[in-house]
């Protein structure tokens, strides 16, 4: 299942829920940024995992497509905006490290309104930990409203 949460107001946090496939793949939430029109659609285009091993971790890769469908520029970085949350309750924080799942996301993508970038990031969890979410935000993954997918 897919989530958007709200602006955070006051202790109440608004969730939307939202059906998605088995894996999350293929769903798109708009998110809103903190500045005035910025706004980016994002859509998880598939996961890869394992995208290969390090040490005692294993590499899962997410596909993201980022759109501006706001007024203003976007400029972020994509990787330490997203997260993959396994069934422990454990977060991971994104990276931009290469694949062979295919091309990463830049470190910092500028997009004009209107423009897109698709690319992958890239997460190392322990090697049996099972993968419950993805979830990305706008401002560096600091923004109050965030996108997430079930992938379970």
């Amino acid at each position: 299942m897919r989530q958007r949460t709200g602006r955070l107001l006051g202790p109440l946090l608004v969730l939307l829920l939202v059906g998605a496939g088995p894996d999350g793949s293929g769903e798109t939430v708009s998110l809103d940024g903190d500045r005035p029109g910025e706004r980016l659609d994002v859509t998880l285009t598939r996961v890869v995992d394992p995208a290969g091993r390090a040490d005692s971790e294993r590499l899962v890769a997410v596909e993201l497509r980022l759109e501006n469908t706001g007024s203003v520029p976007y400029e972020d970085s994509p990787a330490p905006a997203a997260h993959l949350l396994d069934t422990a309750g454990q977060r991971f924080t994104g990276t931009a490290a290469a694949t062979g799942a295919g091309p990463s996301l830049p470190d910092t993508v500028t997009l004009a309104p209107g423009d897109s970038a698709s690319g992958f990031v890239t997460f190392r969890v322990p090697a049996g930990a099972g993968l419950a979410a993805v979830q990305f935000a706008l401002d560096a993954g600091l923004g109050d409203d965030v996108g997430h997918w079930s992938l379970s």
